[in-house]
């Protein structure tokens, strides 16, 4: 009871604080390139269309002075943070999740305001987890976790690579690399954790929508474009701090 109290303590605290450098590290993210002017004549897939149909993105300059972001990002890192300690406890995936969280709350933020996941974060997050695995394998000789960590990579990005190239406008290929580091860590959590959160991202971003489509007799809701990557960081968060007792208490 103590070490998961102190787990969770380190979380809020540590999350806290470097959940509050997300506006700083906004600002320097570097910008991606312009989309390329389509040119005469040549017919556009439906995720171009719906490119060319959107707002100019904000910039990560003026995203990352907003008004008290920094507050909003450190409340949402240090609560993230507090739950992961207080279910693990001393556990050694928490050395890789405590990190990640305000990672994924600087990641959840960009998504939701300019549909974009900078691949400059997410690919080395997901070096930095298979590292993280090659660590343990290397300090305890039993390389379970490492391989489950790696299936389950490739698992969950060729699925989402798929959806992704079935209907590229519902999905960008943002999801796809966010969508392997967040399998890999699942995998490491377990079988329980990676189906739970990956559950819980489609329903978190599937019912809300559905809902508002209902109430407003509006199909059009559902054909509209919504940034995925922070249900699906929630998703993963909910797999890891309830997927086991949302699963007992269903089967129970």
């Amino acid at each position: 009871m103590h070490e998961h109290l102190a787990a969770a303590l380190v979380g809020l605290v540590g999350c806290g604080l470097a959940g509050a450098l997300t506006p700083y590290l906004i600002r320097v993210l570097p910008e991606p390139p312009p989309d390329p002017e389509p040119e005469e004549g040549v017919e556009l897939t439906p995720a171009q269309k719906a490119r060319l149909e959107e707002p100019p993105k904000e910039l990560y300059a003026d995203l990352g002075r907003r008004p008290r972001l920094g507050l909003v990002a450190a409340g949402i890192s240090a609560a993230a943070g507090a739950g992961i300690g207080a279910v693990l406890g001393w556990e050694w995936l928490l050395c890789l999740l405590l990190p990640l969280v305000p990672i994924g709350t600087l990641l959840g933020i960009v998504d939701h305001s300019t549909r974009l996941l900078p691949s400059i974060v997410v690919l080395p997050a997901t070096l930095a987890a298979l590292v993280y695995g090659g660590v343990r394998w290397a300090a305890t000789g039993d390389a379970d976790e490492l391989v489950r960590g790696v299936v389950c990579l490739l698992l969950v990005r060729t699925v989402f690579w798929l959806l992704w190239f079935i209907r590229q406008a519902g999905m960008g290929f943002g999801d796809v690399r966010l969508s392997a580091l967040l399998g890999c860590v699942l995998g490491y959590a377990g079988a329980v954790p990676l189906f739970v959160g990956l559950y819980s991202a489609f329903l978190l971003f599937g019912v809300p929508g559905l809902v508002i489509a209902i109430a407003r007799r509006d199909r059009s809701v559902l054909k509209r474009a919504y940034p995925f990557g922070p249900f699906l960081l929630a998703g993963a968060w909910i797999g890891i701090v309830a997927g086991e007792p949302l699963v007992t208490a269903i089967s129970g």
